[in-house]
């Protein structure tokens, strides 16, 4: 197996260090090219003389050893809509150029910047998403394991960046995690094989790791979990897991987080078959769990104090067969809840309601907790906000706690952006059963996209399904919840998982705040 691996990041006083074979800065302004970067502020100078530098560009130059500057800019950064990404997309872009030109060590300059406390650190992020390498390719085609040797950061402050240099690797062997199960195909990140990944990943750590995989368990303690593996479960290679991690930090715990991943490692769309091409990208439905994951390993490599994280990945194949779970099926829920299936296209919200409601037991013993599930849930989450926004929407007792605006606000720090969602009366009437069969029902027959609150009544569901309706304001012992859906942010298909929301998730709780 390829494990996860990172380039290697090395601070440097010096820009015109000959370990390095091309210089790629990454600013707004020339003007912020001062001290020992004077001669790339000549240089850039020069060149505008005769070509734009409002794009990306590489510049033939004697001041550095390789003979080459990569000019990234940013863009103007004063505008009412600019905000870090831009650091982030100049990284990325510097980077694809510098491998274009055939660098293997290039150094990176990205100058302090005062607009956003943590441009550098996003630059770098951008950059370092740029030279990932599938899993698929580490494993099986050696020669292109890597596309880069080492990266350097310029730095004007050695200790400081080095302190840095040790988060940005804790944060992209988690990004690197999340790519590889979100990204990877649906044979190769089978539930099986996505528990021997996970496992191996974590091995010798300080993370728990405890795997569910006996069918007799999934349908006496996760029946709608179940009904979903239904039709997998006949074949071993696809069939289920559920993979609990845990992680204890040092010291009296102060803060407990449940954090919930929808793992769907193929969706077919089952019974209601996703028809007219529309299935082609549905091994990313397993992006919530993979950032799970890859959230554990950042866990593991920065160890915070004070803070306890129980994660649950719901790894399921919705297959269709035989077996297959069908619409108008009764299935009552882990929580006791009736659920009509109104559609097995909605099998997500499925997997996760039993996990949520395991979840919900456990944190009624914990000390200060909050609950998540994440997901690349709805086709109505893009069409609401756009393919790069995460959404967060709270439960009552979540919004007491400005849980999804203190969210948006560590993901603007570190360019992993949210857009803050309501959960109103009309979703939970949405999903109240409609007859006497049933309690609630999961799902409509349209596209999500094509209904009304498409990506707001799913998170109803999940707190009916679950049990979780017992335990907002209203209740004596309530439990702050709050939903991600993911489906814009997770990243393109075709193209690279972005890792997302592991950034702003470790931003808002275990990285100190800027």
């Amino acid at each position: 197996m390829a494990t996860p691996s990172v380039p290697t990041l090395v601070a440097s006083l010096d820009v015109a260090d000959a370990a390095y074979d091309c210089v790629v800065v990454v600013t707004d302004s020339v003007v912020k090219l001062t001290g020992n970067l004077e001669c790339l502020k000549q240089t850039v100078e020069n060149y505008a003389k005769v070509d734009s530098i409002k794009d990306v560009v590489l510049i033939a130059t004697d001041v550095v050893p390789s003979g080459r500057v990569i000019w990234s800019p940013t863009g103007p950064l004063n505008r009412d809509y600019d905000d870090v990404r831009r650091f982030y997309d100049a990284g990325e872009v510097g980077m694809k150029r510098a491998l274009k030109a055939g660098s293997r060590a290039p150094l990176f300059v990205r100058p302090i910047d005062d607009t956003f406390p943590e441009a550098g650190k996003c630059a770098t992020l951008g950059a370092l998403q740029a030279v990932y390498v599938p899993l698929e390719i580490r494993e099986d085609v050696p020669d292109r394991a890597t596309k880069v040797d080492k990266i350097g950061i310029w730095c004007d402050n050695l200790e400081r960046v080095q302190k840095g240099i040790g988060v940005l690797n804790a944060l992209e062997m988690g990004r690197v995690v999340t790519r590889d199960i979100g990204g990877t195909d649906p044979e190769r990140m089978a539930a099986p094989k996505a528990e021997e990944y996970v496992t191996s990943v974590l091995k010798d750590t300080c993370i728990k790791v405890e795997v569910i995989s006996d069918v007799a368990v999934f349908e006496k303690e996760y029946p709608l979990l179940a009904a979903v593996n239904r039709a997998a479960r006949m074949v071993p290679r696809h069939q289920g897991r559920l993979i609990y991690l845990e992680y204890e930090g040092e010291g009296p715990i102060e803060k407990t987080l449940f954090l919930v991943g929808k793992g769907i490692t193929y969706d077919t769309g089952g019974a209601d078959i996703k028809a007219g091409g529309v299935m082609a990208g549905m091994h990313r439905d397993k992006c919530g769990a993979a950032f799970v994951a890859g959230f554990f390993k950042t866990l593991s490599v920065l160890k915070p104090k004070g803070v306890k994280i129980v994660g649950g990945l719901a790894m399921v194949r919705n297959s269709v067969g035989s077996e297959c779970y069908v619409a108008d099926e009764i299935i009552t829920s882990r929580a006791g809840v009736r659920v009509r299936v109104g559609n097995t296209d909605a099998e997500g919200r499925m997997v996760m309601a039993d996990v949520l409601c395991r979840m919900k037991e456990r944190a009624l013993e914990a000390v200060n907790p909050q609950i998540f599930t994440i997901a690349t849930l709805t086709g109505h989450a893009i069409r609401a906000y756009g393919p790069e926004y995460s959404i967060i929407m709270d439960n009552g007792p979540a919004r007491k706690l400005n849980t999804a605006q203190e969210f948006q606000k560590a993901g603007d720090l570190l360019a992993d952006p949210f857009e803050v969602s309501t959960i109103r009366r009309e979703d939970y009437v949405f999903h109240t059963g409609k007859s006497e069969y049933e309690d609630v029902l999961q799902c409509n027959n349209a596209a999500s996209s094509a209904t009304a609150r498409g990506h707001q009544s799913p998170a109803a569901f999940l707190i009916k399904a679950s049990g979780l309706e017992n335990y907002g304001n209203d209740s004596k012992t309530p439990l702050p919840y709050s939903h991600l859906d993911i489906a814009g942010s997770s990243g393109p298909f075709p193209g690279v998982p972005t890792g997302a929301p592991l950034l702003a998730m470790a931003a808002q709780y275990i990285l100190p705040r800027v």
